[in-house]
């Protein structure tokens, strides 16, 4: 396993956010303890092609970046906003 990877997705749109941070701390937490390297994403992160895109290859660059980033993932912290 060549740079094994922690990566935090939040569902939520809005910034600042709860969810996003407690996502954060936990994906960096986990990457802390074991060695890893850790990233943490939000749908804000994705941008407006992910509304648009009915298949990945219709993301844009930045979006299809995070893509391959959470499913190269060898684990995958997240977290939905309640309300």
């Amino acid at each position: 396993m060549s740079n094994p990877t922690v990566v935090g997705f939040s569902g939520n749109i809005t910034r600042p956010s709860k969810t996003r941070a407690f996502v954060d701390l936990v994906a960096r937490d986990i990457a802390a303890s074991h060695g890893l390297s850790a990233s943490t994403y939000d749908i804000e992160d994705l941008g407006p092609s992910l509304g648009t895109a009915k298949w990945a290859r219709d993301l844009d660059g930045q979006a299809h970046a995070i893509l391959e980033q959470i499913l190269a993932a060898d684990v995958l912290v997240v977290g939905s906003p309640t309300y």
